[in-house]
């Protein structure tokens, strides 16, 4: 039997043959496109291969890397510590490390390193480099607890100076309170919201007020008592205690009461930055005076005897001379009354100054201010009236020296300043505090309650977001509390300006390049430099003073704009000029711009402790500069000029 063979022909298509990649290049595309960065050196560290992302880890181009060696890319690995780890590798092939590296940029992070040693037609180790992520959340969450620790400090002492503060201002009431004690007037405060906050023991001598009585306008018998004490209780309603605190002007009235006495009542609104904190009333018994009237209406020797046993300081002034002084006037002015008698004698200059008032139909009571021979001024009340002296038309002065009861006045007025002050700092600063942390550390406490629940669940990539939440959380607690201590060293006077000679463009062209890549060139910054020399300057106070209003021209402004920077010079002077296309400064918080914790009406969510440009003022007086702001619309620009001249 034989064998058949069946002969098959099959048509072929041709196709073109792609060429084939050669072990190396297969080689290099997977390594360039591994997840970890990737790195080959020799016995002595020179680098001789490195992937695209080492390139991106340690932002050096591949040029730069395989010009460095190991030691140069700043991986925490000396000299003598490589020398080590080689060894080990000749012996075991592969290690395993963990390091920091320090990127092109500055940025620090945590890296884990797997060395592999290896041997082909030349002895060198190839190092796969991971980013630490954990590693680099614990570091920076054991930072933030430093600066949590180092700034709770810095509170307790915050918390200390306004107790040492509110312990100055008790003194200072104290000492106000003996002030007030001491005047021969009665003296009343009521605070801007018309509630009586203080007085003295004077007022209550005169009123007769019984221990009983509480002095509240919101207690009706207490009105019901003052009514029952003088004649025209419906007078006293509308003019003492029923008068508006809102009230700018001085109010002059005279009560007279059942028992026969006379009190004059003299009001003064007390203003800061044209607003009315408070109202202090003064009161004094004219009784005398008025019995000093119905005297000289009987005689004239009745007068004198009567104007000479008075403490009040009377005198008589015919054609602006002086016809007659009592023994109280000659004590308050200081002249003899042979020079206040004198041809050469001009009574201008006794009386300096003269403010009358004229209300509800009663008499004319004034304020008048004297300069005694020794150059003092006084401050006299009381009223100005027109009577008979010699048969001739004259005006009888009948006033009583105030001046203790203006000073308390001035002193009250600073009281109520200073305790309002303190009370918005407080409210600020707490308000500040509360809204700033609440976000962060919500996302924190979020974010790790998640991690907390679900670590042996989740894979790490889906544990990464939550890791990079509070990452960014704790990053912006850090720059707060980074903030709130630096505010409080420049508040406390620690800073001191010690100025030296550098380069003032480089320095400014390094500030601008950071904060280009803090912000991701969302802004472009314009740096325009017209100082071509060596400035004489602080660069510990001039780096935060820029950040801060280049930091703020960026972030109060739409992305893609433009910031400008420009710096011009005079032998004396250096002037910068930060001017930004943003949302402006409305009319209405520009008084308060550079005070603390005050943010604009405008800034919506945009976070702020209401600090930075507090501390940028500070910083520029103590550098013996001055700052200004113009914003009109949209946009501001900030203008800050500083001494530079060279000294010996």
């Amino acid at each position: 039997m034989s064998n058949s063979y069946i002969s098959v022909q099959s048509n072929s298509t041709k196709f073109s043959k792609q060429p084939e990649l050669t072990q190396s290049q297969l080689t290099k595309v997977i390594v360039d496109r591994a997840p970890d960065a990737i790195l080959c050196v020799e016995a002595d560290g020179q680098i001789f291969y490195v992937n695209d992302v080492t390139c991106n880890l340690t932002e050096c181009s591949r040029r730069e890397l395989l010009s460095k060696n190991l030691l140069d890319i700043k991986l925490e690995i000396d000299a003598a510590q490589w020398a080590k780890y080689w060894r080990r590798l000749t012996k075991e092939d592969s290690i395993n490390l963990t390091s920091k590296l320090e990127t092109k940029s500055g940025r620090t992070i945590f890296v884990e390193l797997v060395v592999n040693y290896v041997k082909e037609s030349k002895e060198f180790c190839c190092i796969f480099v991971k980013e630490k992520t954990n590693v680099a959340l614990a570091s920076k969450v054991e930072e933030c607890a430093t600066k949590l620790i180092e700034t709770n400090k810095q509170l307790s002492q915050e918390v200390t100076r306004l107790k040492q503060t509110e312990t100055q201002l008790a003194t200072s009431l104290s000492v106000l309170q003996s002030t007030l004690e001491s005047t021969a007037n009665g003296i009343v405060a009521l605070s801007f919201s018309g509630e009586i906050l203080s007085y003295n023991q004077k007022f209550i001598d005169m009123w007769q007020v019984p221990t009983g009585i509480m002095l509240s306008k919101k207690c009706s018998h207490s009105q019901k008592f003052f009514e029952n004490q003088v004649k025209d209780p419906e007078a006293f309603r509308k003019a003492v205690w029923s008068e508006s605190i809102q009230s700018k002007s001085d109010n002059y009235e005279i009560l007279e009461l059942i028992d026969g006495r006379t009190f004059a009542h003299h009001s003064k609104a007390q203003l800061i930055d044209g607003k009315i904190i408070g109202r202090v009333w003064s009161v004094w018994d004219i009784s005398k005076f008025k019995s000093t009237k119905e005297v000289l209406k009987q005689n004239e020797q009745g007068f004198a005897t009567l104007a000479e046993t008075t403490e009040a300081i009377m005198f008589i002034v015919r054609s602006w001379r002086l016809q007659y002084v009592n023994s109280a006037t000659v004590e308050v002015a200081g002249y003899t009354k042979e020079e206040l008698f004198s041809e050469n004698f001009n009574l201008s200059q006794l009386i300096v100054r003269q403010i009358p008032t004229q209300q509800n139909g009663n008499p004319q009571h004034q304020e008048i201010e004297i300069v005694t021979k020794n150059g003092d001024k006084r401050t006299l009340a009381g009223s100005i009236d027109g009577i008979d002296f010699d048969d001739q038309p004259a005006e009888l002065f009948a006033f009583i020296d105030i001046t203790a009861s203006k000073n308390a006045e001035a002193e009250v007025r600073q009281a109520l300043e200073q305790a309002k002050q303190l009370s918005q700092i407080k409210e600020r600063f707490v308000s500040m505090l509360c809204h700033q942390f609440r976000t962060p550390l919500n996302v924190v406490s979020f974010s790790a309650d998640l991690l907390k629940r679900h670590v042996h669940q989740w894979e790490e990539d889906k544990q990464l977001p939550y890791l990079a939440h509070i990452q960014v959380a704790v990053e912006q607690i850090g720059q707060l509390l980074e903030e709130i201590m630096s505010f409080s060293k420049v508040k406390a006077g620690k800073l001191i300006c010690k100025p030296s000679e550098f380069d003032l463009d480089q320095f400014c062209r390094d500030i601008v390049v950071q904060m280009q890549l803090a912000y991701s060139n969302q802004t472009q910054i314009v740096f325009v430099n017209k100082c071509d020399r060596q400035v004489y300057l602080d660069k510990q106070l001039l780096e935060p003073i820029l950040n801060n209003l280049l930091s703020n021209a960026i972030k109060y402004s739409s992305a893609n704009s433009t910031v400008t920077f420009e710096i011009a010079c005079t032998d004396a002077e250096i002037r910068f000029q930060i001017s930004d296309q943003g949302i402006g400064i409305p009319e209405r918080d520009r008084a308060q711009l550079f005070e603390p914790f005050h943010r604009c009406s405008n800034v919506g969510d945009l976070p702020g402790t209401g600090l930075g440009l507090s501390m940028v003022k500070m910083l520029v007086e103590v550098h013996g500069g001055s700052i200004s702001v113009v914003s009109v619309g949209k946009g501001s620009t900030f203008t800050f000029v500083l001494p530079s001249e060279k000294k010996p």
